[in-house]
């Protein structure tokens, strides 16, 4: 478990400080018996936890500080990884990493949205709030991928785009509609995770893909739960009320169409183990890589905006009922 305890945590943590006041004494046969029972225990309780977190709860999880970042799964998923910085207009924007690497013996493009952990970290990320120079720089990078036929691994995980008056006066809502319309035209596969937060046109921006899988205990909304109940209530502390309506969960968003696939996650979260998550994941990664790349071009592209433009649609009651 990681440093941050979430409240609904807390018998968790206590539980697991009663195993490790039995550790580091000498061998002791009622005490092993003792470890493996409370160990026993917790697993299951952390099961029971899981398995019916409520949405406020899950975004919590999704903004955990200790969860895996796209460094992380690069880390355990891609090999040989090259970083490429800059936007070739006007700076380089440490919210957002790309480069190259290969997965499975396969050249590839890795991009998405890198917070910080401690503090030095998250000032220099933008906390994971990307300025437009960040969306143009992954979509040069996206360019190049195309330019040498090799697919494209896009990581989510963002608050939103940053709203400062630098990054308007720069253009933040161009770059992102930009980045939108080109990603769905882009001819070589595109294969999105949403690992952590995926908010709104911040999130969208690189997330026009073949498929979109989302990982359980991640997020993906038009708005943050306190930016939605400070418009609705003017009253940012109703945010766990306004999580509730806003249908961010994994299970909520597949119900709807605007995800393609769960991707499970350790018991008690990814937080909890970085490399177990990482394979999980890359199960699913590779699998939908393949389904993408049975495809011919024209009709990778055409899938991809069938796929978003179904995103919306209703059906009218036509029978009179409410």
């Amino acid at each position: 478990m990681g440093t941050e305890i979430l409240d609904f945590e807390a018998p968790l943590a206590a539980l697991q400080r009663e195993i490790e006041s039995l550790t580091g004494y000498p061998e002791d046969a009622g005490k092993e018996r003792e470890i493996a029972r409370l160990q026993t225990k917790l697993d299951e309780m952390r099961r029971q936890v899981y398995a019916k977190l409520s949405a406020w709860q899950t975004v919590q999880v999704a903004r955990h500080s200790q969860r895996p970042y796209p460094l992380d799964f690069i880390e355990h998923l891609f090999t040989d990884f090259v970083e490429i910085k800059g936007d070739r207009r006007f700076g380089e924007d440490p919210a957002i990493v790309s480069g190259m690497a290969w997965f499975h013996d396969q050249p590839a493009v890795v991009i998405g949205h890198q917070k910080g952990r401690d503090t030095k970290q998250k000032i220099r990320r933008n906390f994971g709030m990307p300025r437009p120079e960040g969306y143009r720089k992954a979509l040069r990078v996206m360019k190049m991928a195309e330019k040498f036929s090799r697919p494209i691994f896009c990581f989510v995980d963002t608050p939103g785009a940053y709203p400062g008056i630098d990054a308007e006066e720069r253009g933040q809502a161009e770059a992102i509609a930009v980045n939108i319309r080109e990603m769905s035209r882009i001819t070589v596969p595109i294969i999105v995770t949403v690992i952590g937060e995926g908010g709104s046109g911040g999130a969208l921006a690189v997330a026009v893909g073949d498929e979109i899988l989302i990982m359980e205990h991640a997020i993906y909304s038009v708005i943050s739960p306190e930016g939605c109940a400070a418009i609705l209530w003017k009253d940012a502390s109703r945010a766990e009320e306004a999580a509730e309506g806003l249908h961010l969960t994994a299970p909520q968003l597949l119900e709807i169409g605007l995800v393609d696939r769960i991707v499970p996650e350790p018991v008690g979260g990814a937080h909890t183990a970085h490399h177990q998550a990482a394979q999980i994941l890359n199960k699913y990664l590779v699998e939908a890589l393949e389904r993408s790349q049975r495809l011919t071009p024209e009709e990778r592209v055409q899938a991809r905006y069938s796929k978003f433009r179904r995103m919306g649609e209703f059906a009218l009651d036509t029978t009179g009922t409410q």
